[in-house]
């Protein structure tokens, strides 16, 4: 095992930033993909199944994947770490699944907030008790304090949508629509946020032994796509067949964006630890999206003052939770 350096704060939170920027491009790809196969779970297969041809290509012709593929088999014999984290990737399968399944219902807006609640209280969770490879991290004030800036920040970032054509009042235009409607499909993408910081957790130790994050986002790949097929026979065994799948070539690369996410995030948790590198992802996801409603905006898309503002918020949130503050900060 030869782990690589770690790298400093300046240089790690640009990364997770630009990490994050995959997330809505993922997720828009997934949603769209989704709602023309009318089939969450099998946009979600095809995203998966995607990004696992491709980690296989890199992992074969890259001489850092190659030798990374032969330390996996060896770490988990050894157990270098619990075996149950190779299969991280299921937690990636639900978040994939999350994203084609209850974009459509939800909007983008409330998906976004769900998510991003999940992720900042598990972040600091996960921190807490030293699940990933930068150890322990004290659960400070000001870190707490940043972490609940951040959460309204991305509510206020995107509260235009919450009156637009997706979101709150989309989800409950039935006439027993209602705030009871949304509450099943709101838990999906909680859970899902939540999970993630034990993801990046994982895929941040297994790394370390793996000597590379291209093996352990190999291995996220393969165990997410061994989940969702599964799931996707149970379904069509019971449902049927969904619609055929699209010529349009840009419905396959969510997969490659979920490669670049996974990949990243496993590499920077050791040097950032999970809650800063799972901060700047929701930094670049916000900037992401915002970049995405100006360049390629759908219907009903709005770039209303209060999501440049609130992304700015989240910024400041983020430099607040994760710069290196003295102890007692908070108390003088």
């Amino acid at each position: 095992m030869t782990p690589s350096p770690r790298l400093p704060l300046i240089a790690g939170l640009p990364l997770a930033v630009g990490a994050g920027l995959a997330i809505p491009v993922q997720g828009r790809i997934n949603g769209a993909l989704g709602a023309r196969l009318n089939d969450g779970i099998a946009a979600a297969v095809v995203s998966f199944s995607t990004g696992l041809v491709l980690m296989v290509l890199i992992s074969l012709i890259l001489p850092r994947g190659r030798a990374g593929l032969a330390r996996i088999l060896p770490a988990v014999r050894t157990r270098a770490f619990p075996r149950v984290y190779v299969l991280a990737g299921g937690i990636g399968a639900l978040f994939v699944f999350a994203q084609s399944f209850t974009v459509g219902i939800l909007g983008v807006a409330l998906f976004t907030v769900a998510t991003v609640t999940g992720q900042t209280v598990s972040g600091l969770l996960v921190d807490r008790l030293g699940i990933g490879p930068a150890g322990k991290k004290s659960v400070t004030g000001i870190r707490i304090i940043g972490c609940l800036l951040t959460i309204a920040a991305v509510a206020w970032a995107v509260s235009p949508r919450f009156t637009g054509s997706s979101g709150m009042a989309s989800a409950g235009a039935g006439p027993d629509g209602g705030a009871e409607a949304l509450l099943v499909p709101l838990l999906l993408p909680v859970a899902a946020g939540f999970l993630m910081s034990f993801q990046q957790a994982m895929n941040g130790t297994a790394t370390v032994h793996y000597g590379t994050p291209i093996a352990a986002t190999l291995v996220n790949f393969v165990a997410g796509s061994a989940v969702l097929w599964a799931a996707y026979a149970i379904k069509v065994s019971v449902a049927g067949w969904g619609n055929p799948l699209p010529p349009d070539w840009w419905y396959y690369a969510g997969g490659p964006m979920g490669c670049v996410f996974i990949g990243l995030g496993a590499l920077l948790v050791r040097s950032l630890g999970v809650l800063v590198t799972g901060l700047g992802m929701i930094a670049g996801q916000l900037l992401g999206s915002l970049a995405l409603d100006v360049v390629l905006p759908t219907p009903g898309t709005v770039v209303a003052p209060a999501t440049v503002l609130g992304t700015i918020l989240t910024l400041a949130a983020i430099i607040l939770a994760t710069l290196p503050w003295p102890r007692g900060a908070l108390r003088r």
